[in-house]
C-alpha cells in the first residue's frame, strides 16, 4: 500500500544529517511511497531528492559548533517570528498532507533548541485521526548530554509520544548504548536498520581521461568549514610528500575567501577544487583517504574499502566522530589522528602508515539501511492504529498491570531526574449529600495526604453536605454545573452547558449555581466551574467570568493555561470503565495513561504548569475502584516528585499548580 511519509530534518553545520535523510527519502520514493522532506537547514546543492517533495523551511544554521545560537540565512540571530513560521509550516504540512508516518531526525535526542517546532509537529501528528506513526531517526553514535535532566527529558518525549526509534547502525558493531544511556523501556522502541549508504543509488559518472588514478591522496571534509584545520594540515603534509599527488575536495559551505586561501597555499602536487558528485568513484580509486569521521564518509569508506586516515571532529565537546573513528581503528580499518594534535608532519606520518597497509578486507557490517528502514516503516504503518495516539503497549492482566506499575515508577523517577516536581490534584464529581461513600472518600484523602476537591451539584445539594465538609480541612468544594441535567439533542453527547442552550438560560444557571454554592458552603467553596460530563460550549469562559467564577476544569491535557482569561486546570486520569463494566478500568491502561501524562509534562509535550489531575466519582465506586484509588493515591501522595495541591491553591493562585523546582 502506498503511504505518505513526512521527514523533518534540520542540518546546522555540515550537510550530513540532510544527506542521510535524503537517501532514506529517495529509497522510500523508489518503493512507491509519497515522501515529503521538510528541510530546515541551508540548501545543499549536491543533495539529491529524486522523486521526493521538498518542503524548504526558512533556513537556519549555526555559527560553528555554537548550536545554542540559531542564525538565519543572512547570519543574523533567528527571530521569534521566523521560528514560529517554521513551526506553522510543519503543522500545516501534517494537517494538509495527513502523513501515515512522521520521522523526526535527531530530535528528541538532539536539536533541543528547536524543541518548540518539533513539539508543534508532534502534537499535529498526534491530533490526526488516525494518528500518524511517529518515529525518531538517529545515527549510530550520539552525544549524550552531560546533565541527567536532559537525558530524562529526551526519554520522556520518546516514551510518551513515539512509536519507534530508527537507529541507522548495526547493533552487532556499535550499539546505541555505547553512546547513550538506553533504559529497558527505551530498548523496546529501538529498530536497528543497518547503515544508510547514501551513495548506493548514485549513478557514477565517467571520469575524465586526465583524472588522477590510483596513487593520489584524497582529502575531504564534508560540506562545512569545520574541516579547515584538516585542509591546512593536509596541504602541509603534501609539501612533505612531494612525490605523492594530493587531491583536496572542499565543501560548498567553505566561502570563496577561505577556498582561495587553500588554493594559494597548496604546493604543486596538491589540487584544490570544490566537492564533486563523483566522490565515491574517486574514493574507490585513491591510494588513501584523509577525512573527518562523519557518518556518511565512514559509510563510503566501508563500502569502497579505501585505506583511511581519520581526523575526528572534536570541537565543542563533540565525541561522536572520535568514538566512531576509534572503533574503525580498533578493527584495523583506519589510522586516527586526534584533532588537537593535528599538524602536517603528524598527518604525513599517518598517511605513510596507511599506505604501507593492504586495502582493508570487506568489513562485516550491515549497509542496507535504506531498504531495512523502508521495510520497518511499512510494517509499522500496516499495524492497526487507534483513532488517537496510542498509550504505551501493555497487556491486560497481572503481567500487564505489573508492567504498568513499573512504567509509573519509571515515569516518576524520570520526573525526579528532570529536576522538577509536578503538582497533583484530586477532583471528585457528583456530590449531593452525606453518604458512607463520601465518608470513605474523605478518610482516604486524609490517609494519603492528597486534598480532594468535591464537585457538588448546586440545585441538588443538601445542607447536610455543607455541615459534613465544614470541619474537613483537606476538602474544598467546586461548582458542578447547576442541576446535572442533559440539554443536548438525543443524537448528541450529553451536556448541560453545551452550545445548543439559549445563552440567557445558560448564564442564569451559571449565576444561580455559584450563588447556591456560596450560600451553602461559604468559604469552603472555590468558585471554579466543573461542567457535567466535562463538556461545555467553547465560548463559555466570558459568561463564567461575568458570573464571578475564577476557574474552569475539564478533562484532558489543556492546550492553553486559560480560556478567555479564565484559568483552566483539568483532570487526566479516571479509574472507572464508563463504557464497559462501570467498575475498574483495565489497570494496565490506567497506569499507562497516568505514566504518559507525567512523561508528556517532563518532555514538554504537555503544559508542565498544569498539575496531574485524578478524577473520581465516589457515589458509583465499587470495592475494586476503592482499593485501586487507595493504592494509587498512596503511591502518588508519597512520591517526592509530586506535590499534592488543594483546589484553592490551584485556582486562587497561591501556588498556581506550577511545575515546582526543588
Amino acid at each position: 500500500m502506498k503511504r505518505h511519509i513526512l521527514i523533518a530534518v534540520t542540518h546546522l553545520l555540515g550537510a550530513g544529517h540532510l544527506t542521510r535523510m535524503a537517501a532514506l527519502a529517495r529509497g522510500l520514493a523508489r518503493a512507491g511511497h509519497r515522501v515529503t522532506l521538510a528541510s530546515g537547514g541551508m540548501p545543499a546543492p549536491l543533495v539529491r531528492l529524486d522523486g521526493v517533495e521538498l518542503l524548504q523551511l526558512p533556513p537556519l544554521r549555526s555559527n560553528g559548533v555554537d548550536f545554542r545560537t540559531l542564525l538565519d540565512a543572512d547570519g543574523k540571530q533567528a527571530s521569534p517570528a521566523l521560528l514560529q513560521e517554521r513551526a506553522d509550516l510543519l503543522a500545516r504540512a501534517v494537517r494538509e498532507g495527513r502523513p501515515d508516518a512522521v520521522i523526526t531526525e535527531l530530535f528528541p535526542f538532539g536539536r533541543r533548541m528547536l524543541a518548540a517546532e518539533f513539539i508543534t509537529l508532534i502534537q499535529a501528528a498526534r491530533a490526526l485521526k488516525p494518528a500518524s506513526i511517529l518515529l525518531a531517526s538517529v545515527r549510530d553514535v550520539l552525544v549524550a548530554p552531560a546533565r541527567a535532566e536532559r537525558v530524562a527529558e529526551a526519554e520522556a518525549r520518546l516514551l510518551s509520544a513515539y512509536d519507534g526509534i530508527l537507529v541507522h547502525g548495526d547493533e552487532a558493531v556499535l550499539p546505541l548504548s555505547a553512546s547513550w544511556p538506553v533504559s529497558t523501556a527505551l530498548q523496546s522502541l529501538l529498530h536497528y536498520t543497518g547503515y544508510v549508504d547514501e551513495g548506493a543509488d548514485r549513478p557514477q559518472q565517467a571520469e575524465p581521461d586526465d583524472a588522477p588514478r590510483g596513487d593520489f591522496v584524497l582529502v575531504s571534509g564534508g560540506a562545512s568549514a569545520a574541516a579547515m584545520p584538516l585542509y591546512r594540515a593536509a596541504i602541509a603534509a603534501a609539501g612533505l610528500m612531494p612525490e605523492r599527488p594530493f587531491h583536496l575536495l572542499v565543501g560548498q559551505g567553505v566561502d570563496a575567501e577561505l577556498f582561495n586561501e587553500l588554493a594559494a597555499a597548496a604546493p604543486v602536487n596538491c589540487t584544490v577544487e570544490r566537492a564533486r558528485p563523483d566522490f565515491r568513484a574517486l574514493l574507490a580509486r585513491c591510494a588513501v583517504s584523509v577525512s573527518l569521521a562523519g557518518y556518511n564518509t565512514v559509510t563510503d569508506l566501508i563500502r569502497t574499502r579505501a585505506r583511511a586516515v581519520l581526523v575526528p571532529f572534536e570541537e565543542g565537546n563533540e565525541t561522536e566522530q572520535r568514538q566512531r573513528a576509534e572503533h574503525l581503528a580498533a578493527s584495523g580499518l583506519a589510522e586516527v589522528v586526534p584533532q588537537a594534535a593535528l599538524d602536517g608532519p603528524l598527518l604525513a606520518e599517518a598517511i605513510g602508515r596507511a599506505l604501507s597497509r593492504p586495502r582493508p578486507e570487506a568489513f562485516a557490517v550491515a549497509l542496507d539501511g535504506v531498504e531495512r528502514t523502508t521495510a520497518i516503516i511499512e510494517e509499522l504503518c500496516a499495524r492497526p492504529r487507534p483513532a488517537a495516539a496510542p498509550l504505551a503497549p501493555l497487556r491486560a492482566g497481572t503481567d500487564g498491570e505489573a508492567r504498568g506499575w513499573a512504567a509509573l515508577e519509571e515515569a516518576l523517577d524520570m520526573l525526579a531526574r528532570s529536576g522538577r516536581r509536578l503538582g497533583l490534584w484530586w477532583r471528585d464529581d457528583d456530590a449531593t449529600h452525606t453518604t458512607p461513600a463520601l465518608d470513605r472518600l474523605l478518610a482516604l484523602s486524609e490517609r494519603t495526604g492528597v486534598p480532594v476537591a468535591i464537585a457538588a451539584i448546586p440545585s441538588r445539594t443538601g445542607n447536610d453536605l455543607a455541615v459534613r465538609l465544614a470541619t474537613v480541612p483537606h476538602a474544598q468544594v467546586l461548582v458542578h454545573g447547576f442541576a446535572h441535567a442533559n440539554h443536548a439533542p438525543a443524537d448528541e453527547k450529553k451536556a448541560e452547558f453545551g452550545p445548543h442552550r439559549d445563552p440567557t438560560e445558560l448564564t442564569r444557571d451559571l449565576r444561580s449555581g455559584l450563588m447556591l454554592g456560596q450560600a451553602l458552603f461559604g468559604d469552603k467553596l472555590v468558585p471554579a466551574f466543573v461542567p457535567p460530563w466535562n463538556r461545555c460550549t467553547p465560548d463559555i469562559a466570558p459568561a463564567l467570568a461575568r458570573a464571578g467564577y475564577s476557574g474552569l476544569s475539564l478533562f484532558g491535557d489543556r492546550t492553553a493555561a486559560d480560556m478567555a482569561g479564565l484559568p483552566l486546570v483539568n483532570t487526566h486520569v479516571d479509574p472507572i470503565d464508563w463504557r464497559g463494566t462501570r467498575s475498574l478500568v483495565d489497570p494496565a491502561r490506567l497506569l499507562a495513561g497516568l505514566a504518559q501524562a507525567i512523561l508528556r509534562r517532563v518532555g514538554g509535550l504537555a503544559d508542565a504548569d498544569e498539575p496531574i489531575g485524578l478524577l473520581t466519582h465516589h457515589l458509583v465506586h465499587d470495592e475494586a475502584v476503592w482499593q485501586y484509588c487507595e493504592r494509587l493515591l498512596t503511591v502518588l501522595g508519597s512520591s517526592g516528585a509530586l506535590t499534592p495541591l488543594s483546589a484553592r491553591e490551584i485556582f486562587a493562585g497561591t501556588r498556581e499548580g506550577r511545575a515546582l523546582r526543588p
